[in-house]
């Protein structure tokens, strides 16, 4: 677990470089805009592209980190071991979603490719936002599935 947790801080540092990068062109763009009338070409564009990636990129840290929404409404005066069971078997379905989320964006970016897809304005290709996400997918479904099979804490060995 101590490489997939590395591994999901350093995509959750990508995102956040990322998401610091966005705002720097925002700031740019729009000081631009209001001071000497001309704005970054595709700012828009290159907003939607790395906001997509970013989100992606923190997928594999907010599994790490429990940060998924649970809703325990129902389970509250369950034992904790039915607690542990049902928390685990959420990890498993996440594994899944993830895995299927992986496979059809790979799919996306192939097709993206095939199809030479790019942003309207500055023609920036499809592809390559579909490529940056198939990563930290299989990441957050792999993390998902160490704690489906080893719990949350993700210690094998305080499980046989």
């Amino acid at each position: 677990m101590k490489l997939l947790d590395l591994l999901a801080r350093v995509c959750a540092v990508l995102a956040g470089v990322l998401l610091t990068l966005i705002t720097l062109m925002t700031c740019v763009s729009l000081i631009g805009r209001n001071t000497i009338g001309t704005t970054l070409v595709g700012d828009f564009e290159l907003t939607g592209v790395a906001t997509g990636a970013a989100i992606a990129l923190f997928m594999p840290w907010c599994q790490v980190r429990h940060g998924n929404i649970i809703v325990d409404f129902f389970t509250a005066k369950a034992s904790e071991r039915t607690n542990a069971l049902l928390d685990r078997f959420g990890c498993l379905l996440l594994a899944l979603v993830f895995a299927l989320l992986a496979w059809r964006t790979t799919h996306g970016a192939l097709s993206a490719w095939a199809g030479h897809s790019e942003s309207q304005i500055i023609g920036f290709p499809e592809w390559v936002v579909h490529t940056t996400m198939v990563p930290p997918f299989i990441l957050t479904s792999v993390i998902a599935l160490w704690q489906a099979a080893f719990g949350l804490d993700g210690a094998p060995e305080a499980h046989g």
